[in-house]
């Protein structure tokens, strides 16, 4: 469940030890209640690290069926302590996802230590209603905030006139998707909503009406992942589509020796008392699980007031990151600013410190970096969009590259200062867009830039 560039590298451009020891000084023995994470008991890169590289071995041993639910419920863990550590890093709404989908998906995974295809303890409708209802409360939600923000240009379809060369990291295709007529932007601007409000209402329905839901999201994903670049949050879509094809219809399209040892009969096997009992707490929470969600979506459409015990209820969990609201793109973003790190050792001659993924030089084509997932690159984009002394890591990223940190370094494509480090660093604001197909056919570049000014004034150590 560990993904892209080590946390750690994180930790250190933003200095999240800091934090967490304000933290420790202000909330005393509530800091484990708000903020879960096992960096209270060891706050170094090393155990960090030693996360990560758990979170692999117990992935491996869930993908090889070994005791899966112990497996979902270590990895939950391991994964949610990264996100509480890693702070702005591992906020986005895939990490939350992907700790809401591990923990929905304990009532779906069978039972015992090495349950295999054809287990004795096979899903609950109540543990397969759990992902279904999470992939239908991620697109739901995803289109209705669109439609409720009160952004015209979601309104009158003409939002991905924008999308394609404004959104954070765009693939090598967005390019071209950006040259289609406006007839086609609109369609498209149309039917993403069709798929995102009124398909995930098949998640409930009969065989046929899943089926359609699932290619109708299944094809959304893929159209954004061949334009835009969103780490793991396209393929942790796909695979919670799949809970909605029936066993008739994968038997048709998985390999046969799968299908045979899926179809063998599982061995029956009277449960224990106390393990009837625990699937009955598993239920009752699964329906307290169901029911808040739900007021809570309802909340966040402004539809609803959470009734006071919600309201409480959802104080208690939030910190845990496991029953969220979704919807990317509320706004759409109608300009591109671009913020480029400079170093100097005299302040007339300036070098960049180039990131890997995000726009810089306007003759490079856009790339796929997917399912890695460029945090800093992401976290630049947003920056951007804002002031620099409204993000509290990038005053501290400044400083690190004075020091030379290697942690931080690791994280640009290129240090133009492999000696030592400069004595004044700086940050210039760029406007960006895609450039015209008569600028691309003269002179071959992808982008056209025009400098803004400063973004942060010359800084030394």
């Amino acid at each position: 469940m560990t993904n892209g560039t080590p946390p750690s590298r994180y930790w250190s451009a933003a200095r999240s030890a800091t934090k967490l020891e304000s933290a420790r000084h202000y909330l005393g023995g509530a800091r484990w209640d708000l903020l879960p994470t096992f960096s209270w008991w060891f706050p170094s890169d090393a155990a960090l690290h030693t996360q990560c590289a758990l979170g692999v071995l117990v992935s491996v041993c869930l993908f090889a069926g070994v005791w899966p639910r112990a497996c979902l419920l270590v990895l939950w863990t391991l994964y949610l302590s990264l996100v509480v550590a890693g702070q702005d890093f591992l906020s986005f709404q895939w990490d939350v996802l992907l700790l809401q989908s591990a923990l929905f998906s304990l009532g779906f995974a069978p039972g015992g230590l090495w349950p295999g295809l054809a287990a004795d303890d096979p899903p609950t409708w109540l543990g397969l209603l759990l992902v279904r209802w999470l992939l239908f409360c991620l697109m739901f939600s995803s289109g209705v905030v669109k439609l409720t923000s009160g952004d015209a240009s979601w309104g009158d379809g003409s939002a991905l006139s924008f999308h394609y060369w404004t959104q954070p990291l765009p693939g090598p295709l967005a390019w071209y998707a950006e040259q289609l007529p406006g007839w086609a932007q609109w369609l498209s601007c149309k039917l993403m909503f069709a798929i995102e409000i009124v398909l995930p209402f098949g998640v409930f329905g009969p065989h046929l009406a899943r089926r359609i839901a699932a290619t109708g999201i299944a094809l959304l994903m893929l159209l954004i992942a061949l334009t835009g670049n969103y780490g793991f949050f396209n393929l942790l879509t796909l695979v919670l589509c799949i809970a909605l094809l029936d066993d008739g219809l994968l038997a048709r399209v998985l390999p046969s020796r799968l299908v045979e040892r899926a179809q063998a009969a599982p061995v029956e096997r009277k449960r224990p008392r106390m393990a009837r009992l625990a699937g009955l707490a598993g239920t009752l929470v699964a329906l307290a699980a169901l029911l808040q969600g739900s007021l809570q979506m309802l909340d966040n459409f402004g539809w609803l007031e959470l009734p006071a015990p919600a309201a409480k209820l959802g104080g208690v969990l939030g910190p845990f990151r496991s029953l969220n609201s979704y919807g990317l793109f509320r706004v759409m973003t109608t300009f591109r600013r671009e913020i480029e790190i400079q170093g100097s050792d005299d302040g007339r001659e300036w070098r960049s410190y180039v990131l890997s993924w995000k726009p810089d030089d306007p003759a490079r084509c856009p790339a796929w970096q997917q399912p890695h997932m460029p945090r800093l690159d992401w976290q630049m984009w947003f920056a951007a969009l804002g002031p620099a002394r409204a993000q509290r890591w990038f005053e501290p990223l400044l400083g690190r590259l004075l020091e030379g940190e290697p942690s931080v370094l690791a994280l640009f494509r290129e240090n133009p200062f492999p000696d030592r480090p400069p004595k004044l660093v700086r940050a210039v604001f760029w406007d960006y867009r895609f450039a015209t197909p008569a600028e691309r056919a003269a002179s071959g570049v992808w982008w056209s830039r025009k400098e803004l000014g400063l973004y942060s004034a010359p800084r030394s150590r």
